[in-house]
């Protein structure tokens, strides 16, 4: 059943009519907890109707479940490490998680590193194209669509364009890139990203590659477990599915094709700039930002890969010394050092960063060079190894230590 296709919607009006493309998603998790497959229910709930204000929520409630329908493209939140961190790594319980394709492949990691039990989680993943920052969301909704950010009821990011839905119903539409030109749309990160269909996780839901006016999901079934969640829930009649025309599958894949193209536009643009300095102008240009840093350890803290128990970075282990601020470089490169290969440029650290230090783009563009000497992508499969932790044949048959470095 892996890698079959369907166009599905809820079978519950209730549902149908919170949910912005079918509600499958809600219905998916509502007969995971009724059906008893998981104990909970990990999502993003609304802070108080505020739409700005994503607050992870674990439910055990399935008429709860309702609360959480609905796309928040404004509250990028940790998924991954609420499960690492408040829910002991789904050890002990079992979960049905919505992730964003970045959530789904920092669980992965994870994973690897004995921090997520994943046998116990179902990753229901969603296409993602990009989240803004609330703060950033707020001012622009203002200085450059004139509306109040409290009368839009729906973001959407679509062709290269932002629409807003008003709560009169009306719409309005600018272009993404002369948004994020003028500082605005959506985080850095998420402008570099590569990966919009969350295949890594259980089943891929999303918009694209449904007919135009039909509320409804394309779902891709990525795994047997997530197979079975979607047969399960068709046979009990919670939702309904139909094998997608060819058309609808080449659209698709257009959509994803034009997705990753801009992706790498910005991929460009960012580490471009990099590449056209000199040794010592790459060295000058980050240590000048390091030299912001207030050690505050928010990116440490913020990052879903970082699971050390005892942190190399506190003062007490020797390598850092304490009251210092700036810190010495060392802070900034012994945390390069750590999650450089595994980083899945989620952009955790950089939202969480009171200096503004364009973490993420340093950890993606090192990353980008590990993966090209190593083969290595971190976050899409459990049975991929990290770099450095095995030792492939050809390294075993060869006496040269730099081989792959040339």
């Amino acid at each position: 059943m892996t890698g079959e296709m369907y166009i599905a919607e809820a079978t519950d009006e209730r549902i149908r009519e919170r949910g912005e493309h079918g509600g499958v998603v809600t219905a998916l998790l509502k007969f995971a907890l009724e059906s008893g497959m998981v104990d909970a229910v990990l999502a993003v709930k609304k802070r108080n109707g505020n739409r700005y204000d994503g607050v992870p929520s674990l439910i055990t409630e399935p008429e709860e479940v309702l609360e959480c329908a609905g796309v928040l493209h404004c509250a990028p939140v940790n998924v991954a490490r609420c499960v690492k961190e408040y829910l002991d790594g789904a050890k002990g319980v079992r979960l049905a998680v919505v992730c964003k394709p970045c959530d789904a492949r920092a669980m992965i990691e994870l994973a690897k590193r004995e921090q997520i039990n994943l046998a116990n989680v179902i990753m229901i993943g969603v296409n993602c194209t990009g989240t803004l920052a609330p703060s950033v969301a707020r001012k622009m909704l203002v200085e450059e669509f004139g509306v109040d950010p409290e009368d839009v009821v729906r973001e959407d990011i679509d062709d290269g364009k932002l629409i807003i839905t008003l709560g009169d119903g009306s719409t309005r539409e600018k272009d993404l890139k002369e948004l994020e030109e003028r500082g605005y749309g959506r985080r850095e990160n998420c402008r570099r990203c590569e990966v919009s269909v969350p295949r890594m996780a259980d089943l891929a839901c999303g918009k694209w590659g449904v007919p135009e006016g039909r509320r409804a999901t394309f779902v891709e079934v990525c795994s047997e477990r997530g197979g079975e969640l979607l047969k399960k829930a068709a046979e009990a009649g919670v939702i309904r599915v139909e094998a997608p025309s060819k058309e609808a599958i080449d659209e698709r894949e257009r959509k994803e094709r034009e997705a990753l193209e801009r992706s790498k536009e910005w991929q460009e643009r960012y580490f471009g700039e990099l590449k056209e300095m000199s040794s010592e102008e790459r060295r000058r240009y980050w240590f000048d930002y390091f030299d912001r840093c207030i050690k505050c350890f928010g990116c440490r803290d913020a990052c879903p890969i970082c699971y050390c128990k005892e942190c190399y970075l506190e003062a007490w282990r020797g390598f850092i010394r304490g009251g210092e601020v700036p810190p010495e470089r060392a802070f900034p490169l012994i945390r390069l050092a750590h999650v450089a290969d595994s980083c899945v440029n989620c952009g955790q650290c950089q939202d969480a960063c009171p200096a503004e230090i364009p973490l993420s783009r340093l950890y993606q563009a090192v990353n980008k060079e590990l993966q090209r000497v190593f083969k290595y992508v971190p976050g899409m499969s459990v049975e991929e190894r990290p770099p450095l932790t095995v030792i492939t044949e050809e390294e075993l048959r060869n006496d040269d230590p730099l081989l792959f470095l040339r």
